[in-house]
């Protein structure tokens, strides 16, 4: 069967990509004034079942896939003020452009601007997103650049980056396997080129998930990761220890995310990671 053809619905704080007409979109981009940029929902590549969730009671601050920071220049960027923190910085992105579609292609940019507690332009962020539809999966490759408007030192953390949250439910449970053969909590802050997050879903009787990779040419590859008692999973450079950007430089990472429904084979998952790490080169400022 002919994969239908992408379409997108734009408007300056969200993009809706939809799948041919059907009604419901397979993937919606967030960008609301004042707010840190998201992606939710994201529906599953057979169309059954949401594959993200929206701030969780566990984790009120978090939304599907999102990108948070928790020490810069001791500056929060990670609870969004929910916590009513002094410290924590806010987001402001940019109206959005529409969204470029190509076939089975779609591609969108967002610029937001982060602030400290003053008011005071810190670092401006810019997301590239390339999405691929494949029917079976989805291939989202992420570019993630960081341009310091001042001085920055980024603080050593457990946490912080790009984030993954999926609907957890701890009586059905679920599964994060990373390229090292490590599961759930043995993978907590250990370093791979990959890790994989399948639970059961609502809406299907089986699992979906997701596998996020990190680019060999991204810094501490292959990177320290964040598995969480709820599944949560993130790349994070903040394990590794501090780094510093000084006024005017640009730091960038990579990542490519699978979504699947089922299981992933992790045969599958490391020659996808080597296409992927021989084909994408990053651009430096």
């Amino acid at each position: 069967m002919d994969i239908p053809y992408l379409r997108a619905e734009n408007d300056e704080q969200s993009i809706r990509i939809y799948r041919g007409n059907h009604p419901d979109p397979i993937l919606v981009q967030n960008a609301q004034t004042h707010q840190r940029p998201f992606i939710h929902p994201i529906l599953a590549p057979d169309g059954n079942g949401v594959l993200t969730e929206n701030a969780p009671p566990h984790h009120p601050w978090q939304h599907g896939i999102y990108i948070g920071l928790n020490d810069v220049n001791g500056i929060g960027f990670w609870e969004e003020g929910i916590n009513h923190h002094p410290k924590d910085g806010s987001f402001h992105p940019l109206p959005l452009k529409p969204a470029v579609i190509n076939l089975h292609h779609a591609s969108w940019e967002i610029e937001t601007w982060w602030r400290d507690p003053e008011g005071n332009h810190m670092i401006t962020e810019r997301q590239q997103w390339s999405l691929h539809d494949l029917r079976s999966t989805y291939e989202l490759d992420f570019q993630w650049s960081l341009r310091a408007e001042i001085k920055l030192t980024f603080g050593r953390y457990d946490y912080g980056g790009l984030f993954l949250r999926m609907p957890y439910r701890h009586e059905l449970g679920g599964e994060a396997l990373n390229s090292e053969v490590q599961i759930n909590g043995e993978a907590e802050g250990k370093r791979a080129r990959w890790v994989s997050c399948r639970m059961p879903i609502e809406g299907r009787t089986d699992n979906a998930g997701f596998v996020l990779m990190d680019h060999p040419n991204n810094a501490e590859h292959p990177v320290p990761w964040r598995v969480d008692g709820q599944l949560g999973i993130s790349p994070s450079r903040c394990i590794a220890g501090q780094w510093m950007l000084g006024k005017g430089e640009t730091q960038i990472h990579q990542y490519r995310i699978l979504v699947f429904c089922g299981d992933m084979d992790p045969s599958h998952v490391n020659n996808n990671w080597r296409n992927f790490a021989s084909k994408i080169s990053i651009y430096k400022e």
